[in-house]
């Protein structure tokens, strides 16, 4: 199967995920490059230790990260993996495997990176919490990189909001780094998902974010800055999101503010200057006007608990019950909610999906309107 050799691949010392890729990509498959022997490993520069243990068929890496993969909710998400990422696969090279311990649907689900200081100001914590949290209701997956400061205060406002949220880490995932975030980790991987591109037993070396970053960038829609110096590795995810052709969006501060500075570049740079949630919606509903999400949502998020609408045809449906509660005139979330018995996440949710299609609009105070009969 070519997961498993995809699997081999990723686990031989010396083959990283750059060096997969170009395999991947010579040889068109897995399978092929697991099979195509020393010579031509040689030949796209495998080193020579990790052509021995590529084949070598008692590799006990694989043997290992197999039985790891053997808990519930772990996952080897290789390129032909029904849930690799659209996102992803546009990169140039694309990220050959990922690992993953969550939900991986919300690899494919409307997503926006928040980045930031390690140090922040406690305003700056709180504004991460406030986006992640607003961001999480309108129904997109909140996607940083687990590090302390801003990185964890918006995957804590994305749970908090009983949202979903993607933590993309620079070790393998049987390491939490920092440590002090283990408790997080695993909220997170109960609630949303936790990915690396790094094999198990990876630990945190510098050179590890960078690539780390690539892939926040890539999996996103758009990236939002909060709080950075001039020298950031948050002002590297930014320019890493624009070179992808995402939007790039940065919070203003203070003048008197070091961490406020990097912001400021980006914005001198071209990145957008947002000060609400709604200046965020508004701008990538045209982005994301098309995007390609599983026909499963939001049903896959249903219960009969809470009234929202269940089934997995049940798409167009819920769309036009929405609709039909909105009415003619102009309604908020809450209104909608009372008329609808549906939760303000599933509301806000399908709002957003009908945004992006251009059926609704947001208006002042929130109030949405239709643009349709």
């Amino acid at each position: 199967m070519s997961c498993r050799a995809a699997l081999r691949l990723a686990c031989t010392p010396g083959i990283g995920a750059v060096l997969g890729s170009r395999l991947i990509d010579h040889f068109g498959s897995a399978e092929r490059a697991v099979a195509a022997g020393e010579r031509a490993w040689r030949e796209l520069g495998v080193p020579r230790a990790a052509c021995a243990t590529l084949a070598a068929h008692d590799n006990a890496r694989v043997d290992e990260t197999e039985r790891w993969l053997e808990a519930p909710n772990r996952h080897f998400i290789s390129r032909d993996h029904r849930h690799y990422p659209n996102a992803l696969a546009e990169l140039d090279p694309a990220p050959p495997w990922l690992y993953g311990v969550g939900d991986t649907e919300l690899l494919n689900y409307p997503a926006i990176a928040i980045v930031g200081s390690r140090n922040p100001s406690p305003a700056g914590l709180e504004a991460a919490r406030e986006f992640g949290h607003a961001l999480a209701s309108a129904g997109l997956v909140v996607v940083s990189g687990l590090a302390r400061g801003i990185d964890a205060a918006a995957h804590e406002g994305a749970l908090a909001a009983d949202g979903m949220t993607i933590a993309v880490c620079g070790t393998g995932l049987d390491r939490v780094y920092p440590a002090m975030n283990r408790d997080l980790a695993e909220r997170i991987a109960d609630n949303g998902l936790m990915v690396s591109e790094f094999s198990l037993g990876t630990e945190p070396n510098r050179g590890n974010f960078p690539r780390r970053n690539r892939i926040i960038a890539g999996l996103c829609t758009a990236t939002l800055v909060v709080e950075a110096a001039r020298a950031s590795g948050s002002l590297i995810t930014a320019r890493m999101a624009s070179a992808a052709g995402r939007e790039v969006f940065a919070l203003p501060g203070s003048i008197h503010n070091p961490l406020a500075r990097g912001c400021h570049q980006l914005i001198r740079d071209g990145a957008k200057l947002v000060e609400t949630t709604e200046h965020i919606l508004e701008d990538i509903a045209g982005v994301l006007d098309g995007y390609r999400r599983p026909a499963s949502y939001p049903a896959d998020h249903a219960s009969e608990d809470t009234g929202e609408p269940a089934g997995a045809a049940a798409e167009n449906d819920t769309h036009a019950a929405l609709l039909a509660a909105l009415g003619h005139g102009p309604a908020r979330v809450d209104d909608l909610v009372a008329r609808t018995g549906w939760s303000a996440d599933a509301v806000s949710s399908s709002l957003l999906i009908l945004e992006l299609e251009g059926r609704v609009q947001a208006g002042p105070g929130g109030a949405y309107t239709r643009t349709v009969s």
